[in-house]
């Protein structure tokens, strides 16, 4: 099991792009194996697989908007991430408070999923929050209706939050699941890993039954600041794997 971060957790340390290539460098040095992007501050794919190759990251995903996997702009959203070295790419969230919604969101992803594993051998993913595990008029979950067009990446403390047995999903949706967001919180305040009341263990112990090759650590509102606070992560989640 290796190790990645969102880079939205540090996200207030990055104005620019030669401020987004020093995060990389620094989350190598705290001891990262990966990241996954949350925006490229007008950088070059070419210049971020530089630096990516130069401090041995691995590129395992990028959360970017619904519309960069419509048709029109589908081929460079996916040269883009070629260049990359990424297998996945996904959204942050999408439509999905209807069934029409939700509908709309999985056949934009599943499209754009088939084209790109027969061109680029990159897939597509849907990441959650709390509400797509709430039932739907017609009783069906959001993330389930998604996820018959693409594949998931589960953030767990959402999914924990929405009273989720995590392991049991997790293991029950194992054809589905690509990434696993590691995250920790309090009454849906989240937290650094190990500082909230999630069940990050019964998160590790289902990757390691799964046996998924990456989890991604994410803090939506890191304290005091991006760098500190995935470091306390890291440490918290290396003492239980």
């Amino acid at each position: 099991m290796k190790i990645a971060v969102q880079m939205y957790s540090v996200r207030d340390q990055i104005k620019d792009s030669k401020t987004l290539l020093k995060a990389l460098e620094k989350v190598k040095e705290i001891g990262y194996d990966g990241v996954e992007f949350a925006g490229y501050f007008n950088t070059s794919a070419e210049k971020i697989r530089k630096k990516l190759d130069e401090t041995g990251l691995v590129c395992v995903g990028g959360h970017i908007g619904l519309e960069d996997f419509e048709k029109d702009k589908l081929e460079e959203t996916l040269k883009f991430q070629k260049a990359l070295g990424t297998k996945a790419i996904g959204v942050g969230g999408a439509p999905h408070g209807t069934m029409a919604d939700c509908v709309h969101t999985g056949k934009i992803l599943g499209r754009a999923k088939e084209y790109a594993m027969q061109n680029y051998g990159i897939t597509t993913y849907y990441h959650n929050h709390t509400e797509e595990f709430k039932p739907l008029r017609n009783k069906r979950l959001p993330i389930e209706v998604i996820s018959s067009y693409c594949d998931l990446e589960i953030d767990t403390y959402w999914s924990y939050h929405a009273g989720i047995d995590n392991y049991k999903f997790i293991t029950s949706h194992s054809d589905k699941i690509i990434l696993l967001h590691l995250k920790d919180g309090v009454d849906g305040k989240p937290k650094a890993l190990g500082e909230g009341d999630c069940d990050v263990k019964a998160v590790i112990k289902a990757a390691k039954a799964l046996d998924i090759e990456w989890v991604v650590v994410e803090n939506d509102d890191p304290v005091p600041n991006g760098f500190d606070d995935i470091a306390r992560s890291l440490k918290y989640l290396e003492s239980i794997i």
